[in-house]
């Protein structure tokens, strides 16, 4: 197994897949590296491709201090990897947790970022849902205590934005919900209390979001309600963002569509490398509806 060392001393395990230029995935909450085989499979074929589990999911470390888990290092351990495996430049994939890691790393670090991909993320951003984002994170992170990962994995994975890859994939759900029944019970309780809870809403973040320029790919489902609206904040506010809504799909989407998925950052990847990927003409900001 390959590790390597963040620099407050926590070992993240990783795979490295293919040659070339290099693509870094970020895994979501209910999931790990495993979670992007199908992108893996895809993009290995061209691409140096990595994945690594966070801090709280073994075979990383599980550090037991509440202190060591939250969004700056999540955003920071996007950086340690690279550092690690000494790449100056990556296109880097986010997925939830990790999409927000990786608009982080965006904001922190945008000499770092080849292009970034911010995929399902605005859980508990927008004003009204704060509190209430919160109060669920902590219920989440007790269940995960005293129920253990089994039972309350498996209620995890039946979540109102999950039910949708059931549907369409019950064989690709049932392979998501068996490796998130894997996880350390106490890494994802630390993680839903240290990351999840605490980060800060995307709605405070829109002046350091004008500053990236980085090609910015932001995707979400159409059913993945919690992300929808914030999706169309980013769009607004990155000027270099463009934004995808995949049709009939919830919150999973590069496991629920997988193709579909990977031709979008195909075609990101491309232009984004020639140079082509377009930055918004200020034109098309305007007050007016039909025009000047």
């Amino acid at each position: 197994m390959a590790h390597l060392t963040t620099d407050d001393g926590v070992k993240l395990y990783y795979e490295e897949t293919g040659s070339g230029i290099p693509i870094v995935f970020v895994h979501e909450f209910a999931g790990d590296h495993r979670s992007f085989e199908p992108q893996v499979r895809y993009f290995a074929r061209r691409y140096r491709c990595i994945t690594y589990n966070a801090r709280g999911y073994p075979p990383s470390d599980v550090p037991r201090e509440a202190e060591r888990y939250a969004q700056e290092r999540a955003r920071d351990d996007i950086r340690a990897v690279m550092d690690a495996l000494k790449i100056d430049k990556a296109h880097v994939v986010g997925l939830s947790m990790g999409g927000f890691a990786v608009l982080h790393f965006g904001m922190t670090y945008p000499e770092r970022a080849r292009s970034l991909v911010i995929a399902g993320c605005g859980y508990g951003a927008e004003a009204d849902q704060r509190q209430k984002f919160q109060e669920e994170s902590e219920a989440w992170a007790k269940r995960f205590e005293t129920l253990g990962m089994k039972e309350a994995g498996g209620i995890y994975a039946e979540g109102p934005t999950r039910v949708q890859f059931q549907n369409k994939d019950p064989r690709g759900w049932r392979e998501f919900a068996q490796q998130l029944a894997e996880h350390s019970s106490d890494g994802a309780a630390l993680t839903q209390r240290g990351v999840q809870r605490r980060r800060p809403s995307l709605y405070d973040l829109a002046d350091k979001m004008k500053a990236i320029t980085a090609p910015t790919l932001v995707i979400t489902g159409d059913e993945d309600w919690p992300c929808l609206e914030p999706g169309l904040l980013m769009k607004r506010t990155i000027m270099s963002a463009a934004l995808v809504v995949m049709a009939n799909s919830g919150h999973a989407i590069n496991l629920e569509e997988p193709a579909l998925f990977n031709q979008h950052l195909a075609d990101l990847f491309h232009a984004a490398d020639l140079g082509k990927w377009p930055t918004r003409d200020k034109r098309a900001i305007s007050s007016a509806i039909l025009g000047r």
